[in-house]
């Protein structure tokens, strides 16, 4: 079958032609893949920062929507033929979503509803589960001010919807492009996270901080409040200190999350802008990914 992936560690990625997955055990399904997201994390998987259990040669991706092309005998919730989407990793076959089949656990997989594209589909799971249970871990309620920086990423700005629909006040940390985007998703506010200072400049102070880009995270910590929290996706959250605790988010596949998330996508309540790419074509657009170099947008293989 046809992936998109890499022979051994750190090698650049190339169309491959890779076995079928096994045969699903007890609660797997093999999926006909779709479409599946493409995001910075994928460049992760080959180089031994993220032991996602991949077996090389493999195709990368832990994120799809796919057809069910096989169940394991016990299969209950899931038949032959549906539409589903799903995070997956570690990856229970050793290679990823950006091939034509994928071998994943049902227990991650969400039903995809009627009136959910396939391309925002597959790109809902990552950015989706790590914004809400990012959120989580801040405890985000109704009452919560909180400040997402580096909001204009498909993750970030999906925390800054979510946010928004839990009642927070949410305030986004972004350049100044971006502020009309990022209060018609929901923000109260945008102030300017790319100018030296920035956090000497701004009079807000917030119960929480979601960290969505590197290298910001020490400055914001002067604008949490006593008891405050901050959590970091970027894996650089400073330590706790001066009553503010801190966290970095590393992220769960979670079935009946995904199915949440995916509701609310299909009811117009999540968007991202999504691009999608056939997956002959997908070299470039992942490498451009992989570089931080995204715009904004989430880019999805068409296979």
């Amino acid at each position: 079958m046809i992936g998109l992936g890499v022979r051994a560690a750190n090698a650049g990625l190339e169309i491959l032609d890779l076995p079928q997955p096994r045969q699903p055990e007890a609660g797997e399904l093999i999926l006909d893949v779709i479409t599946a997201g493409i995001g910075p994390w994928d460049a992760l998987l080959h180089t031994g920062v993220w032991d996602v259990n991949l077996i090389l040669p493999a195709a990368l991706g832990v994120e799809a929507v796919g057809r069910v092309a096989k169940t394991s005998p016990d299969e209950t919730e899931f038949r032959i033929g549906d539409l589903v989407l799903v995070h997956e990793a570690p990856l229970p076959g050793g290679s990823g979503t950006w091939a034509q089949q994928v071998l994943v656990q049902s227990a991650h997989v969400a039903r995809l509803p009627e009136n959910l594209t396939p391309a925002l589909g597959a790109a809902l799971p990552v950015a989706g589960l790590t914004a809400q249970q990012t959120l989580d871990e801040l405890q985000v309620q109704p009452s919560t001010r909180l400040l997402v920086v580096g909001a204009s990423g498909p993750t970030a700005s999906l925390a800054v919807q979510l946010a928004h629909l839990r009642g927070a006040e949410v305030v986004a940390g972004a350049g100044p492009a971006h502020a009309d985007k990022l209060r018609a998703l929901g923000a109260h506010d945008v102030i300017d996270t790319h100018i030296e200072g920035w956090a000497d400049k701004t009079a807000y102070r917030f119960d929480a901080v979601l960290i969505a880009a590197t290298g910001t995270a020490e400055d914001a910590m002067s604008l949490i409040v006593k008891g405050g929290r901050l959590c970091s996706i970027t894996s650089d959250a400073p330590d706790s200190a001066a009553g503010v605790t801190t966290s970095n988010l590393y992220l769960q596949p979670d079935g009946q999350m995904l199915a949440e998330l995916a509701a609310l996508a299909a009811a117009g309540k999540l968007g991202l802008e999504v691009q999608t790419t056939p997956i002959e074509d997908g070299i470039d657009i992942a490498n451009q990914v992989a570089a931080g170099r995204s715009g904004g947008v989430k880019h999805v293989l068409e296979l």
